[in-house]
């Protein structure tokens, strides 16, 4: 009796697995051609600055590090980005700005773009900034950076930063590089050419 149980169990076993068998070898998986979703190609817009500074031929946009200014800092295009921080009080700063503006000349039409973030103080902003842009006839962008609470945002800009001006970051969207010094025109020339 218990030997015609294992031959029924058997049979049993082989069976189903000759049914389960069967049963996938006639299935068929009917696939689609898979389409791909065009990436979106849509620029976000700048953000809207906390406050806007102007005189009759300069405009100043103001930004808080988080709401505004990191959007010039993270930009994933063809361009090229060079963002100087400096402040009309800082001799070193004042003294490169021209090599800033030659490249922003220069290189304009190659897809690099000079921007200069301001750390001037709010108060200064009428009285030493703007009359400086015009006076230094400044054609790159100036943004300022209006946010109190260094201690959040200079990391943010670069974790070996430690807050002294001039710095620059210059990118692109497959390279980085930060730098706390100053530049010469042919130093700065020189590090931009390793971003082509």
């Amino acid at each position: 009796m218990l030997k015609r149980l294992d031959i029924v169990a058997a049979a049993l076993i082989l069976g189903l697995a000759i049914g389960c068998k069967k049963e996938a070898a006639t299935t068929t998986e009917i696939t689609e051609p898979v389409t791909e979703t065009p990436a979106d190609t849509t620029v976000p817009a700048p953000p809207k600055p906390i406050k806007v500074y102007t005189n009759d031929t300069v405009t100043v946009n103001a930004y808080e590090f988080d709401n505004g200014l990191d959007y010039y800092l993270n930009q994933k295009n063809d361009t090229t980005y060079v963002v100087n921080f400096w402040a009309t009080w800082c001799v070193p700063c004042v003294q490169e700005l021209p090599h800033f503006e030659k490249i922003n000349a220069k290189y304009k039409e190659n897809k690099v773009k000079v921007i200069l973030v301001s750390l001037d103080m709010a108060k200064m902003i009428d009285t030493k900034l703007l009359p400086f842009i015009n006076q230094k006839q400044i054609k790159s962008q100036v943004l300022l950076l209006r946010d109190p609470d260094a201690d959040s945002w200079i990391p943010k800009v670069d974790s070996t930063w430690s807050g002294a001006i001039p710095a620059t970051v210059i990118y692109n969207k497959d390279m980085r590089k930060f730098y706390e010094r100053s530049f010469t025109y042919d130093e700065l020339e020189k590090e931009i050419s390793n971003f082509k």
